[in-house]
């Protein structure tokens, strides 16, 4: 059951509930985008905070919890093109903090090559893709989010979410493929 702004009449309890509905998703989202567990958890507070304040804009036409991801997608791509205005990231501090969504990707990986023993390698791969790749891989494969959602979440079509899907599995299989050649996998 989804409380909207109505349902919730104001009641920080009724918040409250909400909040705890969804905060590990959420958090989990952040994580994986972010790779720093306490800017995942000052933007996770943010995220409810923008979702508090915008209750009153949810039409109901997609369902809450893809409402809540879009908030939170938008919220963690702007932190890090921000953070990529202020300073270059270090490709290895992205996902650092974050071993057991790196796992999920792991298993996940289209190529059955791929072990916990390249993990340090993966963590780089993923790192140097483009924010808005990590994101749909992120919320694809260890979200678990399927096409309509990712649709809802990410406001584009299923045609935009199947070619973007392609294009990140493409920049990654050349990222690894260019790696394997150089001797680096």
């Amino acid at each position: 059951m989804i409380m909207t702004q109505d349902e919730l009449g104001g009641e920080r309890d009724s918040f409250a509930q909400l909040v705890r509905r969804h905060h590990a998703n959420i958090l989990w989202l952040c994580a994986s985008l972010l790779g720093d567990r306490t800017l995942a958890d000052d933007a996770a507070q943010e995220i409810f905070l923008k979702a508090y304040q915008s209750l009153g804009s949810f039409k109901g036409s997609s369902s809450f919890s893809s409402w809540l991801y879009r908030i939170a997608s938008n919220h963690c791509l702007d932190l890090l093109r921000r953070k990529t205005r202020e300073k270059t990231q270090s490709l290895d501090a992205l996902l650092e903090n974050n071993s057991l969504a790196l796992e999920r990707l792991i298993q996940a990986a289209p190529d059955a090559a791929l072990s916990t023993e390249n993990a340090d390698l993966l963590e780089r791969v993923l790192s140097s893709l483009a924010p808005e790749y990590r994101l749909i891989l992120t919320l694809r494969e260890i979200s678990g989010l399927n096409y309509e959602e990712l649709a809802q979440t990410l406001d584009c079509s299923l045609d935009a979410v199947k070619g973007r899907l392609k294009r990140a599995r493409r920049q990654l299989e050349e990222i690894l493929r260019h790696l394997s050649k150089s001797g680096n996998v």
